[in-house]
This record gives structure tokens, sequence and C-alpha cells, in this order.
């Protein structure tokens, strides 16, 4: 299978915080690909902009050396990223003042898409913003980016979008989040929508119970400063499984457009049910092995912040009346690994004699390692004795359905970045759907701050404290086994969440001398 690759119009690419952690391991090294793919036009530019005092071939040294620490097969292309680096230029500026300003309105084109890319923290969201309207160096057609987090609460994120709205229009904001860049998190539409078999089984009366799974093996390492402040449900929960979770349970849109998808998304989010206090469970990695606990890890003896969390949630609408929805994320976990299981209830009626397992069809959707889906059916175990019944998967590993230009498939963030491009808003969060969002999650995070709840302690390696386990069991349900069922193919090391803010991000600061290692 061949890939389409449609060329976008040319366009100035501005990335503030441009010799940040985010801009080295992930930004650049994706419009590499994207450039090598033939998707850049052949006179687009890409500035970087920070504080740091540099010139063109400084900044081009960088990003070749971040290509050749981040990338992947492409870095060997010598030539090809000689042209790139070409593209490239730098100019230093002050955030929060006025250097810098007019060198960069002096070297912008007319007539060309002009995009600005906030890779910095939200605290310089507005000053951005106020500073591209003050030096006419953004128009009625330009589009900004900004990275999570979007605010700590309901109050902050208004008041992001409040600086936001002020100098751009609603059209104009692409708040990003990695997730939905996803080729995986993308099908669940087309699975869901595209096909006959899955639609109408799509609701309360056939699906017993959805869960959502998103585990990694490291720790916060070296985003203690930032991940304290945050924990597991401000950093996840809030956004990234919220977002899985919209797009499982919304209705169908009239149109597959963004307001119309964002319109239906918006809404499964008004619908959530407040949690009681029993509904969720709160962890904190313990120390093992040597490797530290997550208070050494923050620096913190007595951090309430959680590392896990994992939650029962309904969605009070017709379509899921009664159907429980089970998330959870953490940190140093037995496996890395994000999944969707939608697990569809048990048959009414068997009329094998003799079976007494519980068969049931599961639809996992695997976001990683190795993005794919199966579904769970049952057939007849193989060879004589009878009519024994087992249950196996039927399964859609991308790479081998789709043959080897599967690995060509840009990643989360070249796709966005390519849409922003576009003027395609359907994978971005709309800034109502972030109020939404934080709305739902304020009155959680303020019962166990209230209660003074100290989260459990779970052992590295495993599937997360023994609370969450029994917030299952009380069901009479149970987590499918965080596990790496499929062999990872060879590629750079990633983990999710955000920890893009940290102070190597932002434009006021020198650029990175250290840089991690891939994986904290």
């Amino acid at each position: 299978m061949v890939s389409r690759v449609i060329p976008v119009d040319s366009f100035d690419l501005v990335i503030f915080g441009g010799t940040g952690d985010l801009a080295r391991r992930k930004i650049l090294p994706g419009l590499f690909r994207r450039f090598r793919s033939g998707q850049m036009p052949e006179d687009a530019r890409i500035i970087g902009a920070a504080r740091a005092e540099m010139d063109d071939e400084g900044y081009r040294q960088l990003i070749a050396d971040a290509v050749e620490e981040f990338g992947g097969e492409e870095k060997a292309d010598a030539e090809g990223l000689k042209q790139f680096l070409g593209r490239l230029h730098y100019v230093p500026i002050d955030a929060k003042g006025d250097g810098g300003w007019p060198e960069l309105a002096a070297l912008m084109r007319d007539g060309v898409i002009r995009a600005f890319y906030f890779s910095v923290g939200p605290s310089l969201f507005g000053d951005l913003a106020e500073r591209l309207h003050t030096h006419s160096i953004a128009d009625e057609q330009s589009r900004i980016v900004v990275e999570k987090p979007f605010g700590r609460d309901l109050a902050s994120a208004q008041q992001l979008n409040a600086d936001l709205a002020a100098h751009f229009g609603e059209h104009q904001i692409y708040r990003i989040d990695h997730y939905l860049g996803k080729e995986t998190v993308q099908n669940l539409m087309a699975v869901r929508f595209g096909n006959v078999l899955f639609e109408p089984l799509w609701n309360s009366h056939y699906v017993d119970h959805i869960q959502i799974t998103v585990a990694e093996t490291v720790g916060v390492g070296g985003r203690g400063s930032y991940y304290d402040q945050s924990g597991a449900m401000r950093d996840m929960v809030q956004n990234h499984l919220m977002q899985l979770l919209c797009l499982i349970a919304m209705e169908p849109p009239a149109q597959y457009d963004a307001d119309r998808v964002r319109d239906e998304k918006l809404k499964v989010i008004r619908a959530l049910q407040p949690l009681q206090p029993h509904q969720v469970v709160r962890g904190q990695y313990d120390a093992a092995g040597g490797d530290p606990s997550y208070r050494d890890d923050v620096e913190n003896p007595r951090s309430h912040t959680e590392s896990f969390i994992a939650l029962k949630t309904h969605i009070a609408n017709w379509r899921w009346a009664g159907v429980p929805f089970y998330l959870r994320t953490g940190k140093r976990l037995k496996a890395r690994t994000s999944e969707i299981a939608v697990v569809f209830k048990d048959l009414g009626h068997t009329i094998f004699e003799g079976d007494t397992a519980r068969h049931r069809n599961i639809l996992a959707i695997r976001l990683q390692p190795n993005e794919g889906m199966d579904l769970q059916v049952t057939i007849k175990e193989p060879g004589p004795g009878g009519m024994r019944l087992v249950d196996v998967p039927l399964d859609m590993t991308f790479a081998d359905a789709l043959g080897p230009d599967q690995e060509q498939v840009p990643d989360a963030y070249e796709r966005l970045i390519m849409d922003v491009i576009r003027g395609n808003q359907t994978l971005f969060m709309r800034g109502d759907e972030v109020e939404a969002a934080w709305a739902w999650t304020d009155p959680i995070i303020a019962g166990w701050e209230a209660r003074h709840d100290v989260p459990k302690t779970y052992d590295p390696d495993t599937q997360g404290p023994e609370d969450a386990m029994m917030l299952m069991h009380r069901d009479g349900r149970r987590w499918r086994e965080i596990r790496e069922e499929f062999k990872r193919r060879p590629g750079p090391a990633t983990t999710v969440g955000s920890g893009i803010h940290d102070p190597e991000d932002d434009p006021v600061q020198p650029p990175v001398q250290q840089p991690r290692k891939a994986g904290e």
C-alpha cells in the first residue's frame, strides 16, 4: 500500500522555544521527515526563535545534532538534511520585551501561510500573542499552535483562553494534543462510522464496559519539578484520556469536519457524571531494585501527588446509560502500552453443553506499541474431543496489514503540524472543550485535597495499587493485563504525557546544554 502524500501551501513556521527539548526531539525531526516525503513546498521556511544568542548557522548545527540524536533512518540522508537545514533561520528574541521582534517582522514574507508554534510554558502565551500583533507579524490568516498544559484548573484555563482570544479568533488557535495525531486514534472514527459491523453494537444494549489504559514503564525522571505540581490527573486524565473517552463515546457527527466533531466531543464531556470518592484510586510508585521512589524522584519526601490514577465514570445519555468507563494511567508500571478495550456483553444463552467459561467479544485498540486493533472472537478449539471453545484474536497490526509503507506514516506531531498549515482543526481541542474538561476534573481534585487523601503506594513493574484492581473486582470485572503482547518495532523511545514545559522549552532560557535521554 503506497501512502498518498499531499503537499501543503507555502508557509513560514515560527517556533518559539525553537532551541527547547520538544523542538529538538519532535518538531524539527518530524518536519525533516515531511520534507523528505515531498510534502513541504520548495520555498517553505522554518524560523526558530528563543532568547539564546545564535545565528542561522549555529541554529542549523543545533538541529543537525538533534536529527542525529533523535531521528530515525532519515538521519542517514546527508544530502536531504543539508537541503532541509537550508530552510532554517533563527532570531534571538525576548518573549517579554521588545528585543528581536522587529527582526522577526522583517523576516516574514507576504502571500504565504504564517504559523506560530508556542513551544513554551503557558505563562508566555499572552505575551507572545500580544507582541505578534503589536509588531504586525500576525494577520487574520495566521495560526498559532499552543501546547499543554492548558491551565491547571478551570480558572487558569479560562484566563489562558481569554489571553489568546484577545488577539486571535478561535479559528486561528490550535491546541495540540499529540494523542489525537496517532493513526489508531483517528481510526476510532473510521472503525465506528465506516463499518456497519460496529456502529449498531456501539451502545448499552451490547457493550458491558469500556477500559482505557495508558501505562508507562518510566518514572518522572527529570520532570519532577513539573510533575509534582501536576500529577497523573492533570497531566494525563484531563486531556489525553479525556480525548480518548470522547472519541470512543461520541455520537456520529453530521459531517466529518472540525466543529461538528468537536461539538459531539463536548457533549460527551458535559454528560460525564460527577465522581464519588470510592470511584477514584490514586497511587504512588515505591522504591524497588535500587531505583528511586516517586518521592525520591521529585525530591519531596512528603509529596501526596499521584503517579497513578484509576477511576470509574458513567456518561449520562441514552447511548451509554449503565455502561461504566474505567480509566487508568500510571508510571513505573509493568509494561509500556496504551489501549482502549470495548468489552461486549455475554451471550444471553449458550447452546454448547458443558461450556461454563465466559466467552466475550472484545475489540482492543492499541495506540502503542505497534498501533493496530484486534477483535477477540470465540471459535472451536482445533482437534478431536468434542466442541471445546477458545477465544482468539482477529489481529490487524497496521505494519502487517498495510505493508512496509506503513512504516512511513507520519507520527503524531508531523501530522498535526501539517494539519495546522492546511487549516484543519479537527484533531485539535476547542476552548470550550478544554474548559468543560476542567469543570469536570476540578471537583475531583478538590475533593481529595479537602479529605487529605494520601495515594496508595505500589511496587514498580506491576499493574498498580491493589485498590485499583478492587475498583473493578467489586463490579465483577477485571482489568485487562498490562503487557506488551506484540513485538515492538525498532524506533526511538518515547514517553507519553507532557513534561515539555521544562525550562529548556522556554524562549527566555538558554538552549539546552545537556539534553535528557529519550524516555526520561
